[in-house]
């Protein structure tokens, strides 16, 4: 299944050229190199396959495999581009590649329209950004009122829905980004800029205070 050169080093499945990945996303080649070596940290966590399941995937979210929530489901979803049920190197740095600090604003902004479309249906719904809200505030570890996280939810579609037909499509999420940057503020991780082969214990994590994020 893996891939071997000529130098007798064998791949993990999915190993694709460092050249080729670093011209179609804004990593170098060398930052590519050491994305490999995260990655095959990563998917031989919990099974050594080469792979980075969802198990290792939370595991990497939150250093706890059993804790499951809906904002981790939805990037291990979104990353799965695939969508067999695994990610490979190859989606791994694609998919990381959105979140650098030089990755296009409007990348940013369609991954995070995709990751509030829980039910790809090309809009955002209110249940579906009023799911998405309470699984933030959880990963947050924040407990707001059920009144509180309606109010979020009204105000956002008061603002957002341009067109007033109970849900936001693609084009109204551009101008109410536009409008309110700080809602991809998360879609920069600074860190993803100094990658080296030399990168201290390197964790995916939504909480790593020097991540800016």
């Amino acid at each position: 299944m893996g891939c071997v050169c000529s130098t007798g080093v064998k791949h993990t499945p999915g190993y694709e050229d460092p050249a080729l990945l670093a011209k179609e996303t804004p990593f170098t080649v060398s930052e590519v190199e050491a994305l490999y070596e995260l990655f095959k940290n990563l998917s031989s966590s919990i099974i050594n396959d080469g792979l980075i399941h969802k198990e290792e995937f939370q595991l990497s979210l939150f250093r706890n495999r059993n804790r499951r929530n809906l904002f981790a489901d939805r990037i291990f979803d979104l990353f799965d581009l695939k969508r067999n049920g695994v990610i490979e190197f190859g989606e791994f740095v694609r998919s990381l590649g959105v979140f650098h600090p030089n990755a296009p604003v409007e990348d940013k902004i369609t991954f995070a329209f995709r990751l509030y479309d829980l039910r790809r249906t090309g809009f955002i719904e209110r249940e579906e950004l009023k799911e998405m809200v309470i699984a933030l505030l959880h990963e947050s570890d924040l407990a707001l009122s059920e009144d509180i996280i309606e109010t979020i939810v009204n105000k956002t579609f008061s603002d957002a829905d341009i067109n007033g037909d109970g849900k936001i499509d693609e084009d109204e999420w551009k101008q109410f980004v536009a409008k309110n940057p700080s809602l991809i503020k998360n879609m920069t991780l600074h860190y993803l800029k100094d990658i080296t082969l030399a990168f201290p214990s390197f964790v995916l994590s939504s909480e790593v205070e020097e991540s800016e994020i």
